[in-house]
């Protein structure tokens, strides 16, 4: 892949960094760097403003081709975009569930008559999304899922339990994976659902973190009615249609998840300088390193992002996960060593600083999105072809 932006993808980054410095200022500058991981709960009310901002802009589903509302982005150019959004600390995306993972499967595998109904409401930003899949025993084992559905004339009944679900309690929609059949092999037998989160039969019950935050949910279906025209795909294709949007997930926003890493980063030099630390030769060390690992991440980041003709992303891919979530967790005890005792003292506000929450928060990388122990089985079954 080629490295370089044309002068016309520096032109379209002048464009976002102008938009976004000149509209991130009055009610919209107070939400600066506010929820994103480990704060997606935070200012729910304004974010929601300002996701509405950027539909005026049409600055929602950049890289969605023209016919589906977007913007027909190039690959760069959706990096360039997610890149100016970190830079300019731009506030956590409401609506990412369904512009990055589920907007793209319904292109992938949903009806037309499904992308015409959920679509545009995803560009307008009229609807949120949450995703069901995780459940207390089926985290990792995606294929694992107990989660019923149960026929009721051309629709169906969903029984059972999610775990994990982001922002339930502020989605308006729910795309669920249940199991349509208990005598097919584990990874058949499953059907992706959409369901409507206000229906009869759901329970949102947000669980408190370690960061005082809510923002995962546990979600519980008691014969909740999920329509047979909102299947995605066909009953008992889930799977295919799960590792579809899995795929999805590994897209172009992860560059401008790393220059957040950055301003992490940025942070605690600044604090190193601050109290003394920074003459200390082993952090100095250790500072460098993490530095030198997360330019690794954005060189491989956009070696792979090209992937194959049939669109599977390349083999180098499949250790992302694993490396940026490991880089994460180091960086948090980085921030720890470096405040030193501070560290186990809250501000004056009584509200954690944002790196104790950025160690408090990392704590969990290396456990969603799969575990890493999950992930060195995906590198070594996939990528290198070893026996399960």
């Amino acid at each position: 892949m080629d490295l370089h932006f044309t002068e016309a993808d520096e032109a379209f980054r002048i464009e976002i960094r102008t938009w976004l410095e000149g509209n991130l200022v009055d009610e919209f500058a107070a939400l600066k760097g506010r929820g994103h991981l480990g704060d997606m709960d935070g200012v729910i009310p304004g974010r929601r403003r300002w996701e509405q901002r950027m539909v005026e802009a049409g600055w929602t589903c950049v890289g969605w081709p023209r016919a589906h509302g977007g913007r027909g982005l190039s690959l760069l150019q959706e990096v360039i975009f997610n890149e100016e959004y970190a830079r300019a600390r731009a506030p956590g995306r409401l609506g990412h569930i369904g512009e990055g993972l589920l907007g793209p499967t319904l292109m992938a595998f949903g009806t037309p008559e499904q992308q015409a109904r959920f679509l545009p409401r995803i560009v307008d930003g009229t609807e949120l999304w949450c995703q069901g899949y995780s459940e207390p025993n089926a985290g990792s084992d995606l294929a694992n899922v107990k989660c019923r559905a149960e026929p009721d004339g051309d629709d169906y009944r969903l029984t059972g339990q999610k775990v994990w679900t982001s922002l339930a309690q502020d989605s308006d929609w729910c795309f669920v994976l249940a199991r349509t059949s208990t005598e097919a092999k584990r990874h058949h037998g499953i059907t992706c659902f959409l369901i409507p989160m206000d229906a009869d039969g759901i329970n949102v019950v947000p669980i408190k973190q370690i960061t005082g935050g809510t923002e995962f949910c546990e979600v519980f279906f008691d014969g909740a009615l999920a329509k047979g025209e909102h299947i995605i795909g066909e009953v008992g294709g889930g799977w295919r249609v799960a590792m579809g949007t899995l795929a999805f997930e590994r897209g172009a926003s992860t560059l401008g998840q790393q220059l957040n890493f950055q301003t992490e980063l940025d942070e605690i030099i600044q604090a190193a300088k601050h109290n003394g630390t920074a003459a200390d030769p082993v952090i100095r060390q250790r500072i460098a390193d993490v530095y030198i690992r997360l330019r690794i991440m954005r060189l491989n980041a956009l070696r792979t992002l090209t992937g194959h003709d049939d669109g599977t992303p390349p083999r180098a891919a499949m250790i992302t996960k694993l490396y940026w979530a490991s880089w994460h967790r180091d960086l948090g005890e980085l921030a720890m060593d470096v405040l030193g005792a501070d560290c186990m003292v809250l501000p004056e506000s009584g509200e954690l600083s944002e790196l104790q929450r950025l160690f408090l928060w990392t704590r969990s990388d290396t456990i969603y999105a799969g575990t890493n122990q999950i992930q060195r089985n995906i590198i070594g079954e996939r990528a290198l072809g070893l026996p399960r």
